[in-house]
């Protein structure tokens, strides 16, 4: 393999499945010219096959196919793969995008919409996951749960359990900084680092509030919020969970 075949194969490869073919051929050409690769299908067999034969590192699914209906093949899509989906909807198809989200779904994008938009969405989901790849341990779809102190976080109903065995109400943006953390335990994580893993949860988290965020969650979780056991300041750098993580299978 020459060294140009090589860093092709390097590249991300994109998924396009979109049953109009101008659309798809306008989507991949702009891509590959960015320097992603795209494999290209028309039908959820096509997305199938080329989820079996390629490396698929992010699918671009428009939900209005003809004759087949999107949102099942993106609920079929997250039932056995964590590839990342992009959703291509409609302009007044609100409940499609609320309901793919709710399924999954990383990232959407209402039609008409520019190349370049695209392509920065794309980008910005493959930096996540790549982000979670080098910070966090392999992901394992059995994991059920985090222990740390007497704390109990599940994982599958999204729920905390105190040492005294109440059940905190957590909002989503402070039960993904906690399962953030509980999956890094003990390294320090900026501030960028912890909105791009909150995001992954499409929690509403916003750089400006992280800081709120950790607040309210040391309030919750720490005897005292003033001098944390666990969640841990490291000036300049952001913060550390300071305290041993047991996983759950």
């Amino acid at each position: 393999m020459d060294n140009s075949a090589m860093t092709a194969s390097l590249m991300p490869n994109v998924l396009v499945v979109d049953d109009d073919p101008d659309m798809r051929q306008m989507i991949a050409d702009y891509l590959v010219e960015n320097g992603l690769r795209v494999t290209q299908a028309t039908s959820g067999a096509e997305m199938t096959s080329a989820l079996v034969e390629h490396a698929i590192d992010v699918v671009i699914l428009d939900l209005r196919l003809g004759g087949e209906d999107g949102m099942e093949l993106a609920k079929k899509l997250r039932q056995n793969s964590t590839i990342p989906i992009i959703m291509v909807t409609g302009k007044k198809d609100e409940a499609d995008r609320v309901m793919g989200l709710e399924l999954g779904a990383d990232d959407y994008i209402t039609k008409p919409f520019s190349p370049r938009e695209l392509l920065a969405r794309v980008r910005a989901v493959l930096r996540r996951y790549k982000l979670v790849e080098d910070l966090l341990p392999a992901r394992d779809e059995r994991r059920r749960a985090y222990r740390f102190g007497g704390w109990e976080l599940n994982l599958r109903t999204r729920r905390l359990t105190s040492p005294q065995g109440e059940r905190i109400e957590l909002t989503n943006g402070e039960y993904s900084l906690l399962q953030a953390f509980c999956a890094a335990p003990r390294r320090i994580l900026s501030r960028d680092q912890l909105l791009e893993l909150s995001r992954l949860n499409r929690a509403e988290v916003f750089d400006r509030t992280i800081d709120v965020q950790i607040l309210r969650l040391r309030r919750k979780i720490e005897e005292n919020p003033g001098r944390p056991e666990f969640i841990k300041t490291e000036r300049g750098a952001g913060y550390m969970f300071d305290a041993p993580v047991e996983t759950i299978f």
